[in-house]
């Protein structure tokens, strides 16, 4: 019974929540910026998709911002384990997972208060006109929105991802002790890549995130360049 008497059982049973709820989170996430949305592009998917918004999206938006949620407060509850367990802020495990950890918090604002309003609009508007209603000419602008978001935290699930995995397995890396000037590049180049997924689409600087293969390039070179900067400050 230690599984749910201790502390390392509960932080385990954490741990597995947050493994499976994050799968199911980043596994949708990745479905609609790798598959369905490019498919949307073609001639098949274009006739596809009024059907497809009005059946199929709603319950994959059920399960992204549901595993969203359960990933997040999994995560927060690991992190106060470990801080009872006497594991420091200044700590290189706490340094590495809560880097991962700022960006994944970012991601689920993004599924809750950016993605899904605006998918709700669009969904909205895809059964109005199969009813043969009025478009609501608001659904294109929502719809280019929850995309610019989503692809947003595409980009940054890849550093996430990296920084989650490092916390255990690079226990040589970002041992100094330089945490303010870390922290504040760090601070610095998230807030510049979240601004620059909620300032409305169609900027120059959103250019690299309108295809697949540059989401996917500017996340590994996020993640490269956080990794550089933790090995040269700390």
């Amino acid at each position: 019974m230690e599984i749910i008497t201790t502390a390392d059982g509960l932080a385990f049973l954490l741990r597995w929540i947050h493994f499976l709820a994050g799968i199911t989170w980043i596994g949708v996430l990745y479905y609609f910026n790798f598959i369905q949305t490019p498919f949307f592009g073609t001639d098949l998917g274009g006739q596809a998709k009024g059907l497809m918004t009005r059946g199929l999206v709603p319950n994959a938006l059920w399960w992204f911002r549901w595993g969203a949620m359960f990933t997040l407060l999994s995560g927060l509850s690991i992190i106060v384990i470990r801080l009872h367990q006497g594991v420091g802020f200044g700590d290189p495990y706490m340094t590495k997972i809560l880097t991962g950890g700022l960006m994944g918090a970012l991601m689920w604002f993004n599924v809750w208060f950016i993605i899904w309003p605006a998918q709700k609009i669009v969904i909205a508007n895809a059964e109005t006109v199969a009813g043969g209603g009025e478009a609501n000419p608001a659904a294109a602008g929502a719809g280019a929105r929850a995309g610019m978001a989503s692809r947003t935290n595409t980009l940054f699930s890849i550093p996430m991802l990296f920084f989650m995995g490092a916390a255990k397995n690079l226990n040589w890396a970002f041992n100094g002790s330089n945490d303010v000037i870390f922290w504040l590049g760090v601070f610095v180049l998230v807030a510049l890549i979240e601004t620059n997924g909620l300032i409305g689409p169609g900027k120059p600087s959103q250019k690299m995130l309108t295809t697949v293969s540059g989401t996917i390039h500017a996340g590994l070179g996020v993640a490269l360049l956080l990794y550089l900067w933790g090995l040269i400050i700390l």
